[in-house]
């Protein structure tokens, strides 16, 4: 397994991911969040999709929930796939039942543009795994196990849980690119002191990103209030499917406007070479 420097020590890469093989114009990074996650990252990815993003065939890494994002987007699996199949009921000690669920939407498939965050059981560190090397229904099974909901699921005669337990997005661990996207279920305002904790661990992340590569921009993508207060303030609420249904659109209305704020900024930076100042755009809308 080969091994990588990260702004938290060392990362165990399992395979080669895409992520870390050559620099890319566009990396998209999906962050934790339960199926209110997954129906945000995916909302906010399509979302900039419309607009004119090319969220799927950007190399991504996802975490837990951003982890099934990552690969329905890869390999052409619509939100409306999620809606149809029913999430398991949290707690739960059966084994395979992420991993049953995942291979309804998956089936077999890899995808050598996407990687996953987890955790080794033995060792405790943070694996990035290949979806290149792995069937994705493995690594997201892999990525979403949390301790304490789901049981443990084994790769490769290793014992994985949640990436959720080292990071929130594992941004650290992102491809080298241009332009990295990190949407983020849990920053700000989600679950109050929760959510607040990990946007102050996320915001500790990012800066340590832009120190070690000055020449990638950054947009940060997360729930705005009304979003915040559709997933309420238990986490185990996070799993509640009619919640996520309900932020699906929200969430794609959002992607939307990034897009064009980014769109906008591109043109104000063309505007730039030939001499016009450029306006100044925020696009991280809760902010």
């Amino acid at each position: 397994m080969a091994r990588q420097h990260s702004g938290h020590g060392i990362v165990a890469l399992d395979g080669l991911p895409a992520l870390v093989v050559a620099r890319h114009p566009l990396a998209m990074v999906y962050g934790g969040g339960g199926v209110f996650g997954i129906a945000y990252t995916a909302g906010v990815a399509a979302g900039l999709a419309a607009g004119g993003v090319p969220v799927a065939t950007a190399p991504s890494l996802g975490t837990s929930a951003g982890s099934w994002t990552a690969s329905a987007l890869a390999l052409g699996v619509s939100y409306e796939d999620f809606a149809a199949v029913s999430s398991p009921r949290v707690p739960t000690r059966r084994p395979g039942v992420l991993a049953d669920v995942a291979r309804e939407l998956f089936g077999e498939r890899r995808h050598p543009l996407v990687a996953v965050s987890a955790v080794c059981v033995r060792t405790r560190r943070r694996h990035i795994l290949d979806g290149g090397r792995y069937p994705l229904a493995d690594l997201v099974a892999a990525s979403s196990a949390v301790p304490g909901l789901f049981p443990p699921h084994r790769i490769d005669g290793r014992l994985y849980v949640d990436g959720g337990m080292w990071s929130a997005t594992s941004v650290d661990a992102a491809a080298e690119a241009d332009h990295v996207i990190v949407i983020a279920p849990l920053a700000g305002l989600v679950l109050g002191p929760l959510g607040q904790t990990a946007g102050f661990l996320l915001a500790r992340e990012l800066r340590r990103w832009r120190r070690r590569h000055p020449d990638t921009t950054v947009t940060l993508v997360r729930p705005d209030r009304a979003m915040a207060r559709m997933a309420g303030l238990h986490p185990l609420a996070l799993f509640d499917d009619e919640r996520a249904h309900d932020v699906h659109p929200l969430a794609f209305d959002q992607g939307l406007r990034v897009a064009e704020a980014l769109a906008a900024d591109r043109d104000d930076e063309d505007r730039l070479a030939s001499g016009s100042d450029p306006a100044v755009l925020d696009t991280d809308p809760a902010a």
